[in-house]
């Protein structure tokens, strides 16, 4: 399979240049911080729209309420920190005053998942997808790269309502074209292929790339899915593919519990039930480390995306 690579950049910075662009373009988006305004590459935004951005502080909670109310003035308000802190350490808030009140307030969280790295396990969530999707009225994206994430970005200012829009700190492939098409809740079918399905968000996306290329030497044909919006899911997407392939992997930077492959095996126990194989965190926090050896020591790394299509061709029979 051949991907064009067209850079290497952080998707945290498609969400800053999403922003900055929406900042030229929208007069009713707002932005508020929780003092982590260069980690979430907000700094344009801010500089160009210093009356439209707004440091709360390390007052999460706050933020989250602040930007609750600006929706009631017919504003947009986008709001950025670490996705453990925009999340775990705000959840009531987030249930309370955004998602039961339909809010139309865009939670933007950085620096998730193990790719954090050597921040270490206090930093790193890894439930944030199903804290997130199990909440009614909450719209769930993780879009796959830099042009994603910052298409990703634009596209929720249009949506009406609460959106969780994850992304992260390393550096990684970019490989979706800056003109692509954005759909909140349509699925991008990345390749096409006949013998498993790999279905991914995120970091996993480039993972399942590169397993699809050791994948196609040894004879099998792959079909890959981005699954960049996680809720509301598009199911149709999943019941074709699996009607061909009879099988499907399901990889992504998250606890297994609660996040993407759960998502997808209650479509298939419903529908469709065939073979599926989980690449995702076991039931652990993580560890300080670089991202990559955190990848490849908690088993969502190249190899065992290539293990688990393996696995679940066998099952097939």
């Amino acid at each position: 399979m051949e991907i064009e690579i067209l850079g290497n950049k952080d998707t945290r910075s498609g969400f800053g240049e999403g922003l900055a662009e929406l900042g030229r373009t929208n007069a009713n988006v707002v932005a508020l911080c929780a003092d982590l305004t260069g980690s979430l590459k907000m700094d344009a935004f801010l500089k160009e729209n210093p009356e439209r951005f707004f440091q709360i502080g390390i007052a999460e909670a706050n933020m989250m309420c602040i930007a609750a109310g600006m929706t009631i003035g017919g504003k947009i308000p986008f709001t950025g920190t670490f996705a453990n802190f925009s999340t775990g350490r705000v959840y009531d808030q987030i249930r309370q005053s955004i998602a039961y009140s339909q809010k139309n307030v865009k939670i933007c969280a950085s620096h998730a998942g193990l790719t954090l790295g050597e921040d270490g396990a206090t930093h790193q969530t890894l439930e944030d997808i199903g804290m997130m999707r199990m909440l009614p009225n909450m719209t769930v994206i993780v879009p796959a790269d830099f042009n994603q994430t910052k298409q990703a970005t634009i596209a929720i200012a249009d949506h009406q309502g609460p959106v969780y829009l994850r992304f992260g700190r390393p550096v990684m492939p970019i490989f979706i074209k800056p003109d692509a098409l954005f759909v909140i809740g349509k699925a991008d079918i990345i390749k096409e292929g006949h013998d498993v399905t790999i279905i991914a968000c995120g970091h996993l996306v480039w993972k399942s790339i590169e397993a699809i290329k050791v994948l196609e030497e040894r004879g099998i044909s792959v079909e890959l899915i981005n699954m960049h919006t996680i809720k509301p899911l598009d199911e149709a997407a999943i019941l074709r593919s699996v009607a061909k392939t009879k099988c499907v992997v399901t990889a992504e930077e998250h606890m297994i519990n609660g996040g993407l492959g759960e998502a997808v095996s209650q479509v298939l126990a419903r529908k469709m039930p065939v073979p599926q194989e989980f690449v995702g965190v076991n039931d652990t926090f993580g560890e300080s480390g670089t991202p990559m050896e955190l990848m490849t020591k908690y088993g969502i790394d190249t190899e065992d995306i290539i293990n688990a299509a393996l696995k679940a061709l066998a099952r097939k029979g």
